[in-house]
């Protein structure tokens, strides 16, 4: 689902935070810009170069779109916490944000992580925010959170054999075949195929470069208490999803806790030009476009 950064027009920049940098992405429309600018959080591994087409997209519909690196994750520095909260993740992105749409309403979507991360944004800023876009989000079971803790997102070092290497590149490629990732059995097989082999080698760069604190944002999703957190959301929500995606089988409940959403279906994943008919069934169902301030 990554695109070629070359062909998309997407560009990279740099912001300066009180906690070290934060890397982006971002797309400009070719024109004058037709709606509010959109902010994109990407899912855990990973960083935003997932979500270049995404980008792209939006920029062809004529919205400025930005994508931060979350904190600790792709280029962007990690936070000074060992132990960071998706309300600490959340703050060092609005003030990037700030820095980026330094006043007006913007429309913000977030995917798995990344969703976590923007609810807590729109949350704490209903003011500014004008919608969310949830693409993905997994309501977990005690004893399926509790087990993830333990076993999903462990923490990588470098060794003196190299096997590090490896580690990430089996951990990347196990998330497109099984669920949770360590279940290798016939019962926890995923539908889904690993990407091609140029896309998935960008997935693992990027999952490469943060491999020691990877894994801190990931924990702080799992560790969110979603259930109480969703209906504190007070701007319009669109509840995304595709069925290929692993969490999806918590889309109804999440209609359940945010009974105001609206539901957009999303194509399989790694079907030809995913992000464009995404981004397309996305602005379907936000409310009626908004010219920018």
């Amino acid at each position: 689902m990554m695109a070629d950064c070359a062909k998309t027009g997407v560009t990279r920049a740099f912001l300066d935070l009180p906690h070290g940098q934060i890397h982006l992405r971002m797309a400009r429309p070719a024109g004058a810009a037709s709606g509010l600018p959109v902010v994109l959080l990407h899912q855990s591994p990973g960083s935003a170069k997932q979500l270049e087409g995404h980008l792209a997209a939006f920029a062809r519909a004529g919205r400025m779109a930005y994508a931060p690196d979350t904190p600790g994750n792709g280029d962007s520095d990690p936070l000074p916490q060992e132990v960071p909260t998706i309300a600490d993740l959340a703050a060092a992105q609005y003030d990037a944000i700030c820095q980026l749409i330094p006043q007006g309403r913007f429309d913000l979507y977030g995917s798995h992580t990344g969703a976590s991360i923007a609810m807590e944004i729109a949350i704490a800023h209903p003011d500014r925010v004008a919608s969310l876009t949830i693409d993905g989000m997994g309501l977990y079971s005690p004893e399926l959170q509790a087990d993830m803790l333990a076993n999903y997102a462990r923490e990588i070092a470098p060794d003196a054999e190299a096997t590090h290497l490896m580690k990430v590149w089996h951990f990347c490629r196990d998330q497109f075949l099984f669920w949770p990732y360590y279940n290798r059995v016939a019962a926890g097989r995923l539908p889904n195929g690993v990407p091609e082999t140029e896309e998935f080698h960008d997935f693992v760069v990027e999952v490469l470069k943060a491999m020691r604190t990877y894994h801190r944002s990931y924990r702080a999703a799992f560790r969110h208490p979603k259930r109480d957190r969703l209906p504190l959301i007070s701007v319009p929500v669109v509840l995304a999803c595709s069925g290929s995606d692993m969490l999806a089988g918590y889309a109804d409940e999440l209609r359940r806790l945010v009974p105001h959403a609206v539901m957009a279906e999303l194509p399989a994943w790694g079907t030809p030009d995913y992000a464009a008919n995404a981004v397309a069934r996305i602005l379907d169902a936000l409310p009626a476009p908004k010219v920018a301030a």
